[in-house]
C-alpha cells in the first residue's frame, strides 16, 4: 500500500532568549579602518529588516553580549573551532529538544518511526540525532537519518526524506528537526562582505511531524535545480576560529535570473501562475534575497509577508528558516502553496504544498 502524499501534521519552533542583533551591529561598525566602510554597514543593517538575532552563547556575568568584555568573542584572539563545537554539542540538542517539547504539545508525538535531522553549524558523535533519541526518548528501533552541511535548503531535504519515508510506508510516524546554531561562528575580518553575512545569521530550531494523516499541509511534487557557474557564491569553509560563511553580494541577482527562466518556474509551480499561488514559503535568507524572488515572480506586496515576519524576528536561521514560515502558514488555509529555499551550489530547492483537512 502506498499513498499519494505525506503532511507535515503541524510545526513548532524555539530560538534562545538572548538577543544579539543590536550589539552585533554596534561591535561591526566600529571594527571598519575606513569610516565610510561603517557608515555604509550600519546603512546596510538599518535596511536588512532585521529586528532581533537569538544566541545560545551566554550573557556575561553583567549580562553583556558575547562580544562585549567577558563575552565569548571578547579576548584578543577569538575562541578556536574545539570551543565552539563543544558549545554545539551542549546547546544544539538542547534547542533542538525545545522545538520538540512545544512540537508534542501541539501533536501527539507517540509512536515515531523515523527522526530525520538536519543541522551545518557544528559536528559531534555520537551525533544529535543519537542524543536526541535517547533524550525523548525513542525506541531503539526508530530510524535516523542525519543531514548535514546542506545549508539553507536542508529543510526541504528533510521534509523530502520525510515525504519518501511515509509514501513507501503509510504508517511511518516521521519526526523532523532542524536546528542551527549559527552564531558560534563569528569570525575575525573588517571586510564588508563577510561582515554583511554574519549581519544575517541567528540561531533556532523546528521540529514538525511528518506522516500519512490527512491534516496539515500536504508535501506535494519536490523540485530542485542547480544554477551553473555558481558554485563559489554561497560557501562554508572550516577554518581554525569556526566556519567561515561567504554570502556572495551576486546571491541575489543569480537567483532572479533562475527565477525568470520559464521552465524552472513552470516546473516549481506546477505550471500555475506565481500570481496564482497563495502561499509563498520563502527561506528568509536576507531581505535582498526576498526582494529577489518578488521582483522575479512579480508577487503582490504582501506574498512574502511570513517570510518577512521571521527575518525580522530572527534573521536567517539557515536550515530551520524554512519551518518557521511553514509554521505560520499553516495558520491558515492554503489552496495552492509553494516552498523555496537556497543554498550552497548555488542551489534552489523546494516542494508545493496545501492544506488537508
Amino acid at each position: 500500500m502506498t499513498v499519494d502524499n505525506a503532511c507535515i501534521n503541524a510545526v513548532a519552533t524555539a530560538v534562545p532568549d538572548h538577543d544579539i542583533h543590536a550589539a552585533f551591529v554596534d561591535w561591526a561598525a566600529r571594527r571598519f579602518p575606513e569610516r565610510r566602510d561603517a557608515v555604509l554597514f550600519t546603512r546596510m543593517a538599518e535596511r536588512a529588516g532585521i529586528d532581533h538575532r537569538w544566541s545560545v552563547l551566554p550573557r556575561t556575568d553583567s549580562g553583556g553580549s558575547p562580544v562585549a568584555s567577558g563575552g565569548f568573542y571578547a579576548g584578543t584572539a577569538l575562541p578556536g573551532t574545539a570551543d565552539r563545537m563543544a558549545l554545539y554539542a551542549e546547546h544544539a540538542p538542547a534547542l533542538g529538544l525545545a522545538a520538540i517539547r512545544r512540537l508534542g504539545e501541539r501533536v501527539d508525538l507517540s509512536g515515531i518511526t523515523h527522526l530525520v535531522v538536519a543541522s551545518c553549524t557544528g559536528f559531534v558523535a555520537p551525533g544529535i540525532d543519537q542524543i536526541i533519541a535517547r533524550a525523548l526518548p525513542l525506541a531503539p528501533e526508530v530510524e535516523r537519518l542525519l543531514i548535514g552541511f546542506m545549508g539553507c535548503y536542508a529543510a526541504v531535504a528533510a521534509l523530502r526524506s520525510a515525504r519518501h519515508i511515509v509514501r513507501s510506508d503509510p504508517k511511518a510516524r516521521v519526526l523532523v528537526l532542524c536546528v542551527e546554531l549559527s552564531t558560534l561562528h563569528l569570525t575575525e575580518t573588517t571586510a564588508i562582505e563577510p561582515m554583511l553575512a554574519m549581519l544575517q545569521f541567528g540561531d533556532g530550531a523546528a521540529a514538525a511531524l511528518v506522516s500519512a494523516e490527512p491534516r496539515g499541509l500536504a508535501i506535494e511534487a519536490p523540485f530542485a535545480a542547480t544554477l551553473p557557474d555558481s558554485e563559489a557564491l554561497i560557501r562554508w569553509t572550516i577554518t581554525d576560529q569556526g566556519f567561515l560563511m561567504h554570502l556572495s553580494g551576486e546571491v541575489p541577482g543569480r537567483i532572479a535570473a533562475a527565477l525568470g527562466e520559464p521552465a524552472f518556474v513552470e516546473t516549481m509551480t506546477g505550471g500555475i501562475a506565481p500570481a496564482a499561488i497563495d502561499g509563498w514559503a520563502v527561506h528568509a535568507g536576507g531581505r535582498s534575497i526576498l526582494d529577489a524572488v518578488a521582483r522575479a515572480l512579480a508577487l503582490d506586496a504582501h506574498a512574502l509577508d511570513d517570510s518577512r515576519s521571521v527575518l525580522a524576528q530572527n534573521g536567517n536561521m539557515s536550515s530551520a528558516t524554512l519551518m518557521f514560515v511553514l509554521e505560520r502558514m499553516m495558520a491558515r488555509p492554503i489552496e495552492r502553496g509553494v516552498a523555496l529555499a537556497f543554498g550552497p551550489g548555488l542551489a534552489a530547492e523546494g516542494f508545493a504544498f496545501r492544506s488537508v483537512g
